[in-house]
C-alpha cells in the first residue's frame, strides 16, 4: 500500500459526558455498537484494522468485498463493523464472527453478514485529510459513498440537538450506545479524546457471587455479578471493575466474610475448575473468550449473599454489554430480589428508520 495515511492508525477517541451538549458548533451522530474499524483501500488491496491494531480483514470477507465495490480506488475511512438483526444491532453475533477456522469464517459470513457504517474520512486519493475540518471531511465522505449500496452505509448526522436527543431515546432499543458529539472544525487526532460521547446509564441491584484478583495480585480487580431469572437460576451477567488502588485493597477486607465455605452449595461451583473454565467460551465467570487473549480469568467464589448497586449502560442477550461500576453495597436488599425484572429495557426500534434518516440527510 502507498496511501497518504498508512496503517496502523489509532482511532480518534471520545470523553464521556452525562448530558447532551448544546453548542452552535456541535454536530451529532448515533453511537454504533460494533467493532471500530479503519479501512485502508489502495486499488485491489483492502485492509480492515481494529482500534487495537488487530487485523479484521480475514474475519469479515463480505465487508471487504462490499467496500471494494463501493469505495473509490484510494482512500482511508473510519467507521464501525456491525451486524444488524431483526431485533437490532447484535454484538454477541458480531463477536462470534472472530473464529480461527477459515471454513467457519466463510460459513458465518454468509449466515450472519456484517455491514460497515462510515463516519469519517482520513484520506482521499493523494490527500491527507486528518488536518481538514470535520465538516469538510464529512462532505467529502458523503460525496464518495453510493446511496444504494447494501452493506456499506453512511451514519446519520445532524446539527439539531433535539433530533440528537430523539435518537438517544428512540434508538436505544435497537442496540445503539448513545450519541457522539463532534465540533464542526474538529481535526482527526489519533488516540486522543477530542470527541464527546453521551451514553445510556442506569443502575441495577446484583448479587456479588465472586471476584477476580487484580493483575498486580494486591487487591480485587473485579466483582462477578449475578441476577436471578424466572426459574430461580443465578445467571452471570458481567462484572464491576475500574477500582482505584486504595479501593482494591479495601475490597479484600470487605469481601472476606463471604469467602468462608463459599463453594458449598454455590450456584456456579461447577465452573470453578480450570477445565470447566476452558469449556465456558466466555459465558461463565471463568470462561476463556476470544477477547481474553490468554488472560488469567480464574475467580474466587463468594457466598451469594452480598448485594451491590451497579451502574451499567445496557443489557444485551441477558448480560451487561460493558463492564459495570460499583455504586455501593446494599445491606438492605435480599439477594433473591436481584432479578431481571428490575431492569429497564427499552422497546426495540426499527433500524430501517435510522438508515432512512441517513439517506434523507445526504
Amino acid at each position: 500500500m502507498d496511501l497518504p495515511v498508512m496503517p496502523p492508525v489509532k482511532p480518534m477517541l471520545a470523553k464521556a459526558a452525562a448530558t447532551l451538549p448544546r453548542e452552535p458548533s456541535a454536530l451529532y451522530e448515533p453511537k454504533w455498537d460494533g467493532f471500530r474499524c479503519i479501512v485502508f483501500r489502495d486499488g485491489a488491496d483492502i485492509e480492515l484494522g481494529s482500534r487495537n491494531d488487530r487485523p479484521l480483514t480475514r474475519y469479515f470477507p463480505e465487508v471487504a468485498d462490499n467496500l471494494a465495490s463501493a469505495l473509490p480506488p484510494r482512500c482511508v475511512l473510519d467507521g464501525e463493523i456491525v451486524v444488524v438483526t431483526n431485533h437490532g444491532l447484535d454484538f454477541d453475533v458480531l463477536q462470534n464472527r472472530l473464529h480461527p477456522a477459515a471454513s467457519r469464517v466463510r460459513k458465518l459470513s454468509a449466515e450472519t453478514p456484517a455491514g460497515f457504517v462510515a463516519f469519517d474520512l482520513l484520506a482521499l486519493g493523494d490527500d491527507d485529510l486528518t488536518t481538514t475540518p470535520f465538516h469538510v471531511r464529512r462532505r467529502l465522505l458523503q460525496s464518495i459513498l453510493p446511496t444504494d449500496h447494501d452493506g456499506v452505509y453512511l451514519t446519520p448526522i445532524t446539527d439539531d440537538p433535539d433530533i440528537a436527543q430523539d435518537w438517544f431515546i428512540r434508538f436505544e432499543g435497537a442496540g445503539f450506545d448513545g450519541v457522539m458529539v463532534k465540533s464542526r472544525d474538529l481535526r482527526y487526532s489519533q488516540d486522543k479524546r477530542v470527541m464527546i460521547k453521551v451514553k445510556h446509564e442506569r443502575t441495577a441491584d446484583c448479587v456479588v457471587a465472586g471476584f477476580r484478583w487484580h493483575k498486580d495480585g494486591q487487591g480485587v480487580g473485579s466483582l462477578l455479578l449475578g441476577l436471578y431469572d424466572a426459574a430461580g437460576n443465578l445467571n452471570h451477567v458481567g462484572v464491576a471493575s475500574s477500582f482505584t488502588a486504595a479501593r482494591r485493597t479495601q475490597l479484600v477486607t470487605e469481601l472476606q466474610p463471604w469467602r468462608t465455605d463459599a463453594l458449598t452449595d454455590h450456584p456456579w461451583r461447577e465452573w470453578a475448575d480450570a477445565a470447566a473454565q476452558a469449556r465456558a467460551d466466555g459465558k461463565m465467570p471463568g470462561g476463556v473468550s476470544r477477547w481474553s487473549a490468554g488472560k488469567d480469568l480464574s475467580w474466587e467464589p463468594l457466598r451469594p449473599e452480598l448485594v451491590a448497586e451497579v451502574r451499567y449502560e445496557h443489557l444485551q442477550a441477558g448480560r451487561f454489554r460493558h463492564g459495570g461500576r460499583l455504586v455501593r453495597f446494599r445491606d438492605d436488599r435480599d439477594p433473591t430480589s436481584c432479578t431481571y425484572a428490575q431492569l429497564d429495557e427499552a422497546a426495540p426500534a426499527e433500524l430501517a428508520d435510522i438508515f432512512t434518516t441517513a439517506q434523507a440527510n445526504r
